[in-house]
């Protein structure tokens, strides 16, 4: 089995579900622990971080930063699945807004928001994800959600016809729906609307830059080159601060002992996640200052591979 260990940015074809994705990675690389960050539906295209190895431990740090994408919705024209690939539900003869018009509606979205959740996604409710229940024809209530926009800006506009479409560049909080999100521009400009296309330009801050196709994977696995390409553990999670044990308590951290706050520098002055390396610059996990205590405790511990 590959010893590989980081993490590993595709950039995901459209056609291709997450899980398709994973699975392809599994037959090259020859590895089982293979998990992603957040999926994407299968025509939506860009940033795919895979963890691999013991990288996966730190998926659920990663998916907490916030995701920035590139997307084109189509004012004039709704869909029951709020994209391309459904079936048309309403369309007006034409548009009529100006680009001001447009701009202030999309500044408008900025902040805090509510969103409830498209039939046609992997929400479960009961048991069934919504998805599922969609294609047999049924819909079902849902919880409005609450998601954050942190910046969204026009980056374009096209005639198709009488219709219009809208390019733009969201950076968004995770749980946010672009196809929903269009749909509600749409609606706050009175003008049915839907999704034409949809590419994923960041994630736990990977930029489309770093990330190599599947092809790609294939070329440098069978050359050897692949761990030059890979992210290391700790860096997928740089947003957490660094801070170094000392010497003397790096073994006491390895056994996953709790740490007293005296014995780590610079002093950690907030409760929360942390990375702690050793003097030396080894990395050894993921530590937590405890809000009751002030204690250093270990949350996942990395063992250096001897």
């Amino acid at each position: 089995m590959s010893s590989l260990e980081g993490v590993l940015a595709i950039d995901k074809p459209a056609g291709m579900t997450s899980h398709d994705v994973v699975a392809k990675a599994r037959r090259i690389l020859k590895m089982k622990r293979i998990g992603h960050t957040g999926t994407l539906d299968p025509e939506v295209t860009g940033v795919l971080p895979l963890c691999l190895g013991r990288a996966t431990r730190v998926v659920e740090y990663m998916q907490e930063l916030p995701k920035e994408y590139a997307a084109t919705l189509r004012l004039g024209i709704a869909t029951d699945t709020e994209d391309l690939t459904g079936t048309v539900t309403e369309s007006v003869d034409g548009v009529h807004v100006t680009p001001e018009d447009v701009e202030k509606v999309l500044h408008s979205f900025e902040g805090t928001i509510s969103q409830v959740p498209p039939m046609y996604s992997a929400v479960k409710v009961g048991g069934k994800r919504l998805y599922e229940l969609a294609r047999e024809g049924k819909t079902v209530e849902r919880k409005s959600r609450e998601v954050t926009i942190h910046e969204i800006e026009m980056t374009g506009s096209a005639w198709q016809g009488p219709y219009l479409d809208i390019s733009f560049r969201v950076l968004c909080s995770k749980g946010t729906y672009i196809r929903t999100l269009c749909v509600d521009i749409g609606r706050a400009l009175h003008l049915p609307s839907t999704m034409v296309k949809l590419e994923r330009t960041m994630s736990a801050g990977i930029p489309a830059s770093k990330c190599l196709t599947l092809e790609d994977i294939e070329r440098l696995t069978a050359t050897g080159e692949l761990d030059e390409h890979l992210i290391p553990v700790d860096e997928a999670v740089r947003h957490l601060p660094a801070h170094t044990v000392a010497e003397d308590k790096a073994a006491a951290a390895l056994q996953g002992q709790r740490l007293s706050g005296r014995a780590v520098t610079p002093e950690v002055m907030l409760p929360g996640c942390i990375r702690l390396y050793d003097p030396k610059g080894t990395f050894l996990g993921i530590f937590e200052k405890q809000a009751e205590t002030g204690a250093i405790a270990p949350v996942k511990v990395f063992l250096p591979e001897s």
